[in-house]
């Protein structure tokens, strides 16, 4: 969720009196951190994944699952564990918007031993069980990319009643008392969100139009104490939606990867965004909303739309009078542009960015690409201030510049290193949605990361044009995305510098003025299209044989490794599409595109059956090879072992 700055929040009415100062001090505590850390070199591969988890409350007797809203309870005893020994914890704990959403990473991140991904499976099941020791019989920890029936009547547990009028988010739907209260961050987001923007956020996610889905699909508001905005605002045959817990209410899985300088940060940023998307549309988990299953399959421009808070004037509706830019994407959304040399000529379109503080980070000796992309972020309000934290030392502090910089929330964040800290300059993957097993979430996070191994080792080059990404970045969340669209995607993935294995491995070198890049399906992708393109799984398992990896480990890589073709070649499910075949095949469904308490409750409790392993699924998992043979605890352990002791190397 970003920074976590304890104090007194501000109203939105102070915040913006304190903006420019803000903005002004953010980039001077850039530069000092940019010029302090510039040339840090050599710091070796670290990687780690965050995983946002729900509580939910099932009633057996009544049939019902609910969100359980005791985030804050639970966080209140891990994190103490934390405290008492930080070195030896195996997991760490934060809070999420939601009051039923908790975060875990690693209790440290890993490195580059091929032996750590025989460890990931194994932490976020240690996550998963460290939780589960402090639920009741009728509570489960479950990885759900969004709740079916959030901002449904009566979804939360204890209930939770709305205030359309004087509640921080105004919402007909989503309760004040859904939102995590232990931290003020939350609330205020929410409400200066609004507040800046003049009205509520308006999120319209088109209906899944099945046979007697009415037509048009239009709802009656006014029983929930809708003055006429909600009206308004819902789009016919949309689901409409009017808060930010609708968005940032729901998971995700996250990658966080440590370069060895700021330049191959900057080239893993450019590399992996064209791979967001992709990602994306193979992860596709969310298809229901509010109730009701949507003509979507992912949860990216609900978030999008939950945390705009452009004005009128912004979105290009009115003159700009009171603002500065029209700015043509919300807080969250995809990149805007590259910060690579290599990745200057794509960037193809008009990128807003503050002219003064461009000119400030200029003359500061920072470069134009990576100048532009800070001034960028910088077009921004903060929306979220603390008193506490208005006056700052720029020579040390950097709160102004992270306040700015955590409220962009876009596929790919570059993320340069903390002040007083041994971590070095590091980039965040952040498209994708979480899975229902730790076998699925290890499986996304293992291919990520072997990944960029590859980039790094054969120096590829996946760059395609910006507004090329944007495509992609929309189709990916459309229904079944993965099977029936076609996707922008580099060709030809060798450059001047790629090795002589990888040329020969793929095609001849292009110049790198040439642009190759055509349209091809998630399984092309993945897998390959016989000589025209190698496939992203096939590069993988080039670079495995040049690895030394021990047998148990490179059994686990190549389960994940096929969990994600099957997935591509549409062999097996996206947990979106098994989610829509349950609902639709459910005897209580009625065609009309409703998941109503009871379908809900069946949905949930198979999925906790799942995931607990209690219940096998081939058609979403296939069937892996079981991890509770004898000898694979026993490599598990020794992984975990030599993780712990030894000194991290780059492999590559």
């Amino acid at each position: 969720m970003g920074l976590l700055t304890e104090g007194s929040p501000l109203t939105w009415e102070e915040t913006k009196k304190h903006a420019d100062h803000v903005r002004k001090h953010g980039i001077l505590q850039f530069i000092k951190l940019y010029h302090r850390l510039k040339d840090r070199q050599n710091d070796c591969l670290k990687w780690g994944d965050e995983i946002e988890y729900m509580v939910i409350k099932f009633n057996h007797q009544n049939r019902t699952a609910k969100v359980c809203l005791k985030a804050e309870r639970l966080l209140s005893v891990l994190q103490e564990k934390e405290k008492e020994n930080v070195v030896d914890v195996k997991a760490l704990w934060r809070p999420e918007f939601g009051a039923y959403m908790i975060e875990g990473t690693p209790g440290k991140p890993y490195g580059a031993l091929s032996s750590c991904f025989n460890v990931v499976e194994a932490n976020m099941r240690a996550r998963r069980d460290e939780v589960a020791e402090l639920l009741e019989r009728d509570e489960s920890l479950l990885c759900l990319t969004s709740f079916p029936r959030l901002g449904c009547a009566g979804f939360t547990d204890p209930p939770a009643k709305t205030d359309p009028k004087g509640s921080a988010l105004r919402s007909l739907f989503f309760p004040d008392a859904a939102v995590y209260e232990g931290h003020p961050r939350f609330k205020t987001l929410a409400r200066n969100i609004r507040q800046r923007r003049g009205k509520k956020v308006a999120i319209n996610v088109p209906i899944y139009r099945d046979q007697k889905t009415p037509d048009p699909f239009l709802e009656d508001f006014s029983a929930l104490g809708d003055d006429g905005e909600g009206a308004a605002a819902a789009l016919p045959n949309h689901v409409y939606m009017d808060a930010m817990g609708f968005g940032m209410g729901c998971c995700c899985l996250q990658v966080t990867f440590q370069a060895c300088n700021i330049s191959e940060a900057r080239t893993l940023y450019d590399q992996l965004a064209p791979v967001c998307p992709i990602a994306l549309a193979l992860s596709a988990a969310s298809p229901v909303h509010r109730g009701y299953l949507t003509d979507r399959d992912c949860r990216w421009s609900i978030i999008a739309a939950s945390v705009d808070d452009r004005t009128d004037e912004e979105l290009g509706k009115e003159a700009l009078r009171n603002n500065r830019f029209e700015i043509s994407k919300s807080r969250y959304d995809s990149i805007d542009s590259y910060l690579s040399p290599a990745g200057e000529k794509f960037n193809d379109i008009d990128l807003v960015y503050d002219e003064e503080l461009y000119r400030m980070l200029r003359e500061a000796d920072i470069d134009p690409l990576l100048s532009q992309h800070i001034a960028h972020l910088f077009i921004r309000d903060p929306i979220s201030l603390f008193s506490e934290k208005i006056n700052q030392n720029d020579d040390e502090d950097t709160d102004h510049f992270e306040n700015i910089q955590s409220t962009n929330w876009q596929t790919m964040r570059f993320k340069p290193p903390p002040p007083n800290s041994s971590i070095g300059w590091r980039v965040e993957f952040r498209s994708m949605e979480v899975q229902l097993t730790e076998f699925e979430n290890a499986a996304y996070v293992v291919f990520i990361v072997l990944l960029t191994r590859v980039i790094l080792t054969y120096q590829l080059n996946f760059l395609i044009p910006i507004s090329k990404v944007d495509e992609n970045l929309a189709k990916a969340q459309k229904r079944d995305a993965v099977l029936t669209e076609k996707f922008w995607f580099r060709k030809d993935l060798t450059t001047c510098e790629s090795p002589p294995e990888a040329t020969a491995y793929m095609a001849e070198c292009c110049c790198p003025d040439e642009c190759q890049y055509t349209q091809m399906t998630i399984n092309e992708i993945i897998n390959g299209k016989g000589n025209e393109f190698p496939g992203l799984v096939p590069l993988i398992q080039k670079f495995l044989t040049s690895m030394d990896i021990d047998v148990d480990t490179q059994c686990s890589i190549q389960q994940y490794l096929q969990l994600i073709r099957l997935r591509a070649k549409g062999e097996l499910m996206t947990t979106a599409r098994w989610i829509r075949d349950f609902v639709s095949k459910h005897a209580d469904y009625k065609l009309d595109s409703v998941v109503d308490e009871g379908i809900n409750y069946d949905l949930l409790s198979k999925m906790d059956r799942i995931t607990q392993g209690k219940e096998g699924c081939p058609e979403l998992l296939g069937r892996p090879v079981s991890r509770t043979n004898d000898h694979i605890p026993n490599a598990v352990s020794k992984a975990e072992k030599i993780y712990s002791n030894t000194i991290v190397n780059k492999v590559t």
